[in-house]
């Protein structure tokens, strides 16, 4: 049976919040995930209760050089990176969504692969504070949220996914019919609990990192 993360040590454990970042959240974006709006005020309360109980923040954005030297395949799949209208760095596109603006001493980690992991330092990062846990939430569900979760499994951690603090888009038909942003939302979510991740959503998330806070506390 898919394992279970029933009890959650805030201090080794970090939230992933995966590119909720300007040129995907804002309205009109170029690669606009209107759901990931939708989606925002459990984030945001996730967000705080992680900042209460000293769980480590971290964030990622998306982002490519201007020159395009590090678009690689990208450039043929998505038209805003091939032609530079999306996640180009340096630019206010690829700057956290203002809801969810990091704090000075939380971190920011650029990268340019779905999964945060490649190519970035996220995994010293993670060993350096002693994580054992990691919490994905964010977008897109199917591409950023699963790649990195299936990486942090790759290297051992415990990997909780929360399944209403993560959204995608809908899915136009390019050969092999069309799938609704709940479709392929759910469809993604089905396969993570079976293989990869311990699915829930916020308050299950909450109740089971709060359960720890009470037992560890001195009489």
């Amino acid at each position: 049976m898919p394992y279970r993360v029933e009890h959650i040590d805030p201090h080794k454990t970090a939230l992933i919040i995966v590119d909720m970042e300007n040129d995907f959240v804002a309205p009109g974006a170029p690669l606009e995930t209107p759901a990931g709006r939708t989606m925002l005020p459990t984030l945001k309360r996730v967000l705080s209760f992680c900042r209460e109980q000293g769980v480590h923040v971290i964030y990622t954005t998306h982002a490519h050089r201007r020159d395009g030297c590090d678009m690689g395949r990208f450039a043929d799949l998505w038209p805003p990176v091939r032609n530079r209208t999306g996640l180009v760095d340096g630019e206010p596109g690829i700057e956290i969504y203002p809801e969810l603006a990091p704090r000075t001493d939380e971190i920011v980690i650029k990268k340019h692969r779905y999964s945060a992991f490649y190519g970035t330092d996220l995994e010293i990062i993670l060993r350096g504070l002693g994580v054992e846990t990691v919490v994905i939430t964010g977008v897109t569900t199917e591409n950023c949220c699963h790649a990195t979760a299936r990486d942090a499994l790759f290297r051992d951690y415990k990997v909780v996914f929360l399944s209403d603090a993560t959204a995608t888009f809908d899915y136009p038909d390019v050969g092999q019919g069309k799938l609704s942003a709940d479709e392929v939302h759910r469809a993604t979510l089905v396969i993570l609990a079976v293989s990869t991740a311990h699915v829930m959503t916020a308050d299950e998330f909450i109740a089971r990192t709060t359960t720890v806070q009470r037992i560890a506390a001195p009489d």
